[in-house]
């Protein structure tokens, strides 16, 4: 343990610019301990807080800048594809677009804050056309607000934060085994609960083809239109007959659907 705080020591600046990094291009490091570690060390005079906040604002905007120009480029499919790798399948675009529709551009001021939101925003803003200099803009403020927040934290709490360090000391390799199994039992539940999410989807999922096949057999069905504003805007074309039905209406609206027949949910 004392090696790896002379570690630290040495390359504090490094450990946290990988770590920043690391979590908003998508690995599973939480960065906030390391934001919160840096400030405390910030508070004992070890570190520059200036600086600390200018190596947190680059590993953010590098790592954010890769997925803006990625979802520029390749549009919604970069955006489905890192939900498909998602613990959270089912809601990883629902609460961006949710706070992309009450803020606006704003919202990437308040995405890193938010879990589950903060690696989705870049791709979703540049899948969505967003101009550069807003983007940067944006992602400007709400990085040096992310990072500046928790930073300032560990200064303003770093006795407390040194006397939990001392502790970690003293529990060695146990704690580490403390937040590793709870960590990993998580993980494995996310895992199961999504697999079987996805057997359930497949399941109950009908071909594009069938469908055709049953709309030109005129066999009563009702397709209800699912898809987020967002990509209505960027694919506006619909299916013959669709009803459309914002997500966050389905059920308040779920009264105006017919008991009579199959419905068929369209959504992405």
């Amino acid at each position: 343990m004392e090696q790896f705080i002379h570690y630290l020591l040495r390359h504090g600046y490094l450990f946290l610019f990988l770590f920043v990094f690391a979590e908003q291009v998508g690995f599973p490091l939480p960065a906030l301990p390391v934001l919160l570690g840096m400030g405390a060390l910030i508070g004992l005079g070890y570190f520059s807080f200036p600086t600390a906040l200018g190596v947190a604002f680059a590993a953010t905007l590098l790592a954010d800048l890769i997925w803006f120009y990625l979802g520029r480029r390749r549009g919604h499919s970069i955006v489905h594809l890192m939900c498909r790798i998602s613990l959270e399948p089912d809601i990883c675009v629902r609460r961006m677009t949710d706070v992309f529709d009450r803020f606006g551009n704003c919202a990437l001021i308040l995405a890193k804050f938010i879990p589950g939101v903060s690696m989705i925003a870049p791709p979703l803003a540049g899948a969505a056309r967003m101009r550069v200099w807003l983007f940067l803009l944006c992602d400007t403020a709400g990085t040096l607000l992310w990072a500046g927040t928790f930073l300032g934290l560990g200064v303003l709490f770093h006795d407390q934060l040194e006397v939990l360090a001392d502790l970690a000391a003293r529990l060695g390799y146990f704690l580490l085994v403390l937040l590793v199994v709870p960590a990993v039992a998580w993980i494995a539940n996310k895992f199961y609960q999504r697999r079987r999410f996805l057997r359930q989807l497949a399941a109950d999922r009908i071909s594009p083809e069938d469908l055709r096949d049953k709309i030109e057999a005129g066999e009563p069905l009702l397709v209800v239109d699912l898809r987020h504003s967002y990509e209505l805007e960027q694919e506006a074309a619909t299916l013959p007959g669709a009803v459309r039905i914002p997500p966050d209406e389905l059920e308040f609206r779920r009264q105006e659907l017919p008991r009579d027949r199959d419905i068929v949910l369209f959504c992405t």
